[in-house]
This record gives structure tokens, sequence and C-alpha cells, in this order.
């Protein structure tokens, strides 16, 4: 094999020296057998489960008590008020790192698929393996765009910094970075040849299918304003899992600490994964925007079962669909539900674009007390998408993209933070939106810095 994974992070720039001394697993030397190298995409902890937490740190969906950011570490309270110097700590444990371990995990998988020892009756199961892989690194890639890149514009994605785009395991392969157009080409590539392999549903929802490359490639697409395709792919997605979870059959115990099902039950997801929770996301910390939940309606049952008193007057978030304290961060129905929506209201479909709205708000209000949302424009109709994506979306590590697109189209979202009686302000399109790249990356790949 031409690397090992740890050198890879070395030259990505989130090694740390401990690395260089430890004894890669063999199984990562010399996979020779279909199921050896899905056994390295199949590592939940790892893969699923560590998925970069930057963009929803630095949203607008909670607000921390001064005591509360008082206690942050030092990274994170720089990243909490959108400073504009180093916000990642050092080493391979951080958003950079987990992503890029994903993306190396994957280019080791492609690299070997066509070496390994084949039998007969194998294809579908090659065929899942390569799927999950380019799956796994257009996801990681477009979770790095997200956070460490500008939000897309077509007028300039050329020239545009995007991101390093590690394609091969050699890690004597210089890390460079790619133009914002590059990048998302070779994210969309990713998806659509995994969705070409994948199986329609998987055997397990930490594994990706066609209907989660769908889906994703829909949510690409949303990032980079494009919307017909958004469209296109949402719908294929749905075609295939389409199931919502009506929300009077949580009724029974509406004060459980997690009223959602374990992930792995929950009908609404296509695939799994959840953020990598650390203090200021977590649901005694972070409080619920007080603007955010006061939009929920009396007979919403939203308002109850994502939310629950902290006694002082504020809210926590206790409705992730990973049935615990960590925050989803997969696909779901709903999220595709509300894609294709925005899709028909901006291509003036006014009856299609409520159709699937209304579909998705019949299920989350008390039985027999849901009015049906009426729009007679499409701009109507997309003020109404807009505030129950809002709604629906919380804690998704979703709401800093959103905030990134609708800037450039003119939304004008101001970002604020009032910590110890001092206000904080992330203007529209601001330069903060794409963050610094963490400084031992800097220094050890020698890639430009993000424009501070």
């Amino acid at each position: 094999m031409k690397s090992l994974l740890f050198l890879a992070l070395l030259v990505l720039g989130t090694g740390c020296e401990k690395f260089l001394n430890e004894k890669p697993d063999q199984k990562l030397v010399t996979p020779d057998q279909i199921k050896d190298l899905q056994a390295l995409l199949d590592n939940e902890p790892l893969i699923n489960q560590k998925i970069p937490r930057a963009a929803e740190m630095s949203a607008d969906d909670y607000y921390l008590a001064d005591a509360s950011w008082n206690l942050l570490n030092e990274f994170d309270k720089r990243m909490y008020i959108w400073d504009k110097g180093n916000l990642f700590q050092a080493g391979s444990n951080g958003d950079w790192g987990n992503a890029y371990v994903n993306v190396n995990r994957a280019n080791n998988v492609l690299f070997n698929i066509d070496k390994v020892d084949r039998v007969p009756g194998d294809q579908e199961d090659w065929n899942n393996l390569k799927g999950h892989a380019l799956f796994l690194r257009g996801q990681a890639f477009l979770q790095v765009a997200f956070i460490w890149a500008a939000a897309y514009d077509e007028r300039t994605a050329d020239t545009d910094l995007g991101i390093p785009l590690r394609l091969d395991p050699d890690a004597n392969i210089k890390t460079t970075r790619a133009s914002l157009k590059q990048t998302y080409d070779q994210i969309i590539s990713d998806l659509k040849m995994a969705a070409a392999l994948l199986p329609e549903m998987p055997k397990h929802i930490i594994r990706p299918s066609k209907a989660a490359a769908y889906a994703l490639l829909a949510r690409t697409y949303l990032s980079m304003r494009k919307y017909p395709e958004m469209g296109t792919y949402a719908n294929l997605s749905l075609q295939m899992k389409s199931t919502l979870k009506d929300f009077n059959s949580l009724q029974e115990n509406p004060s459980t600490s997690f009223p959602f099902a374990p992930r792995y039950s929950n009908e609404e997801i296509i695939t799994e994964s959840s953020m990598l929770i650390t203090s200021p996301l977590n649901p005694m910390t972070a409080r619920i925007d007080s603007n955010l939940y006061a939009s929920f309606g009396p007979n919403d049952l939203r308002k109850k079962m994502l939310f629950r008193s902290n006694g002082s007057n504020s809210y926590g978030f206790r409705g992730s669909y990973a049935g615990s304290v960590a925050l989803f961060s997969g696909l779901a129905t709903n999220e595709v539900y509300l894609m294709r929506a925005e899709s028909y209201a901006r291509a003036e479909n006014i009856p299609a674009a409520m159709a699937d709205l209304n579909k998705l708000l019949e299920k989350r209000f008390v039985i027999n007390t849901f009015v049906p949302l009426v729009a007679n424009t499409p701009r109507e109709a997309l003020r109404l998408i807009f505030a129950e994506r809002r709604k629906e979306l919380i804690m998704r590590g979703l709401r800093w993209m959103d905030v990134k697109r609708l800037n450039k189209e003119g939304e004008d979202i101001v970002l604020k933070r009032v910590v110890n009686n001092k206000t904080y302000v992330l203007p529209p399109n601001d330069p903060g939106y794409a963050m610094p790249i963490p400084e031992d990356v800097i220094q050890l790949t020698g890639v430009e810095q993000n424009p501070l």
C-alpha cells in the first residue's frame, strides 16, 4: 500500500508526534479481502460519531450563559464569538482531523479495492464497498467545505479558495488547496458514482445507500444554490425512502430525557451520523435561542418533544434523532422533504411546494389541530419553508450553511452573541464564514490560510 493512515494524517496536518511511533493496524497495511476493507468503513464510533461540530458551534441555534462561556477552553471561547485567530486545537482529535481520517480511510479502500481477492458472486459486496468509500469521501469533503470554505458563488467559484482534495493515500503527495469549483465538482462526482453503486436501501443505517447519496447530492446542490438540481435529487431520494414520523406517537412519554427512539429504529433516518459533542453543545449548557423557541405554536408537538426547560426561563435541546445527548447530523426524510419543497417554490410550483411542506407539518401537530399553510406567491412559500426549515432542522449542523447560502441570496442574516456584556457581530458574507484552517495544518503543509 502506498501509505499508512497515520502518515497521511501527518501530511494533512492532523497528526501528532505519537503517531510516528505507533505501529499501524495490519488490516490497514495488507487487506486481502472485501470484508477487510469493509471493516475499515464500518467502524461506527470513529466514522459515524465524530462528524465536525464547528459549524453548529458557530451558528445561532443556541447561546451560552456567561458562566458557561467562561468555563470553555480558549479555542472554544474564540469560536463562539467568531474570533479571527486560531480556533482549533492541534492534533488529530478535532474537526479537521476527524474529517480527513475519513477521507484517508476512503482513499485506502479505493486504492486497494481492485487488489483484493475476489470470489464468484461478490459483485454486490464489491459495489457496496466502493460506493461506501466514495460516499464517505464526498461527505467528508462537503463537511470541510461547509466550515473552511466560503459560500459557493458561481461567479467566483473558479478563483475562490476551496479545500485540500486528497484523492490518493500516498503521503508523499503535496497537500494543496483546490478552487471552490474544483471542490464541489469532486464532491458531486464522488456522490454520483456512489449512487450508481450503492443499493437503494442499506443493510444497516450506519452504511450509506442510493437514497442517502441522492439526499446528500440534494444537500450539496442546496449549498451551491443550484435549486433545480437539488429538487431532482431530493425527488430521487424520496422515491426510495419517504417515511415521516408522526410526533403524536411520542406523546405517551413526553417527559423522557430523549423522546426519540434510538437512531437505529427511527423511521425517518436515511443514514446515521452524529457530531462529536463537547461542552458548548451539551444540552445542559447550550440554551436554545429564545426567539426560535417562541416560534413554535401551542399545538406544535415539536415544542414539547425537542426541548426541555432549564428552570431558568430558558430551554435545552433534547430532540436529537440520535436518541441521546449526541447531536444527529445524518440524513433524514424530513430534511429531504424541505429541500424538495424549496425547489418547487423556487420553480414557482406553489401547490407542490405547499403539499410537501404540509405533509411534513401534519405529522408534527396534535391530531386534528393542524391547519394547512397557504401561500399565494413563490416568495410567500419560500418564507414559510425557511421558517419551518429553521425549526425542523435545529441542532443538525446545517444552520451555518443555510446562513451562508441565504446571505448570498440577500437575506441579510446577522449573527450576534452577547458575552459578559460585550456584543459580538458576524455580518452577512463576512470572511469569517470560512473559518481559519488549523494552525498546525498550515505549518505542516504550507497551504494558504483563509482571509482573516
